[in-house]
């Protein structure tokens, strides 16, 4: 019994040494190269690898549902981007909420983890758009599901930690992932992401525009804008040249009035978006004797006469479509401009989708998310620039949120970062991105980022849209 017994064992053992041998001689046989790695991934398939020094980067499309609640229903190519590091090092997933660039860059908590990047063009932005297109399947918890499925893809690569980030729409876009997936990410940082709760309620816009910068500033800026609608008649002129120059249309907006308007309407905003005070000796100091050119130009450098052509407006016709269904857009005044001198005021998103998609607005959406962000908030950073029109509706934390913060960068724009923070805020923001990102002890206690800065490589502005565009 006992000889019969220890035979019993040795032969389990040696059944088990053999399985051990079988499953070690078939990790090894699997892929190795990153490249390898990627490719094995179910519906993952190569465009092109770029070659950046102390990287890997790939230009991917993935295989997505166009309806995560009926995946039977078809699919589309949406495009992706791995900036790749180590599969030892943390991961970035981070989303524009619009277009993906593939050029090889690092967002801020990138280099401040030193870690690898995932890059997803939203839903619906060519060429990551379902032909034909269902535009009622353009919607956050659409966007959100293809970001769980982009992870759930990835995360057997880089099984480190994750933390979501984007800036502007990108800050919208990383936050409703982490409301409709709490579970996916370690951390969130939102850059400069408006939170528009009530859309019809926008007075917080109007109360900015009477305290930012200085009065100075303000009053040239105000005044220039005031000047292109006196002088309507001949610039209108010149921007049907420069239409018909370039061959611009305006079918979507019904005119080259309207177009019109809607770029001097964006002027006084798309300054303080984008530039700083200090730029404020680049306007023309008394527009009443500035030269037509000098309006025309002030007014082009910073709205652009392009934005509200068919042409300008085409690429971000999945922006305004969610403007105008979920996401809500701001509506401002102008009270040092004579009424007789606006004939439209700010349009809706509705002038600016062709009329062939059908819309309708969703007021609960962004009161849900509104709600879950006071009530259930944790390891999140909202970062917002102090002369940023966008932050005049921005996320708050309420009782139940959980190591999350809201800071406010003095002085700066829509490309507000951490590194702008002031010393105690800055500190302590990049010790918790280190935290969630599971880095070691000493590397948070130190608050500061794990890779050098790389010119080529970290980007440092504003995302440059059109204006009225986050």
């Amino acid at each position: 019994m006992r000889k019969a017994l220890r035979w019993l064992l040795a032969l389990a053992v040696f059944i088990g040494t053999l399985s051990t041998a079988a499953a070690a001689t078939a990790a090894q046989s699997g892929p190795t190269d990153i490249k390898d790695q990627l490719l094995a991934i179910p519906g993952m398939s190569l465009i092109q690898e770029k070659p950046y020094p102390g990287y890997r980067y790939f230009v991917l499309n993935y295989t997505q549902p166009i309806d995560h609640r009926h995946p039977d229903r078809g699919t589309f190519q949406q495009r992706i981007t791995v900036l790749h590091k180590d599969t030892s090092r943390p991961t970035v997933f981070y989303t524009s909420g619009y277009n993906v660039s593939t050029t090889p860059s690092r967002r801020e908590p990138t280099q401040i983890v030193d870690g690898n990047q995932v890059s997803l063009e939203y839903r619906f932005f060519t060429p990551s758009r379902p032909d034909p297109a269902d535009w009622s399947k353009l919607d956050i918890w659409q966007a959100a599901s293809d970001q769980h499925r982009v992870f759930e893809a990835l995360k057997p690569v880089y099984g480190g930690h994750w933390i979501a980030t984007g800036g502007s729409k990108g800050g919208m876009t990383a936050t409703y992932y982490e409301r409709f997936y709490p579970h996916d990410m370690d951390g969130v940082v939102a850059y400069v992401a408006p939170n528009d709760v009530v859309n019809d309620e926008d007075s917080a816009y109007d109360r900015f525009f009477t305290t930012v910068g200085t009065k100075e500033c303000r009053d040239r800026l105000n005044a220039v804008q005031r000047e292109a609608l006196v002088r309507r008649q001949p610039l209108e002129k010149r921007y049907a040249q420069y239409a018909a120059g370039k061959g611009y249309t305006f079918g979507t907006i019904g005119g080259l009035d309207k177009a019109y308007e809607a770029v001097v309407l964006d002027y006084v905003w798309g300054f303080w978006q984008y530039s700083l005070l200090k730029d404020c000796t680049t306007v023309p100091a008394d527009a009443a004797k500035a030269s037509d050119e000098e309006i025309w130009n002030s007014v082009d450098t910073i709205s652009g006469f392009s934005a509200y052509t068919d042409q300008g407006l085409e690429s971000y016709t999945p922006y305004y479509y969610q403007a105008g269904t979920q996401l809500g857009s701001p509506t401002i005044h102008f009270p040092y401009i004579e009424k007789k001198l606006i004939r439209y005021g700010y349009q809706p998103p509705r002038n600016f989708v062709p009329r062939s998609i059908p819309m309708r607005f969703q007021p609960y959406a962004m009161r849900d998310v509104d709600t879950w962000v006071r009530r259930h908030a944790a390891h999140t950073l909202f970062v917002y620039g102090q002369n940023d029109p966008w932050g005049s509706e921005r996320f708050r934390l309420g009782a139940g949120a959980r190591d999350s913060y809201v800071f406010t960068a003095p002085g700066m724009n829509h490309g507000a970062n951490v590194a702008g923070l002031v010393p105690d805020q800055k500190a302590l923001a990049t010790a918790r991105i280190l935290q969630w990102a599971g880095v070691s002890s000493a590397d948070v206690a130190r608050a500061r980022p794990l890779a050098r800065f790389d010119a080529g490589l970290d980007v440092r502005d504003a995302e440059r849209e059109p204006a009225l565009r986050p």
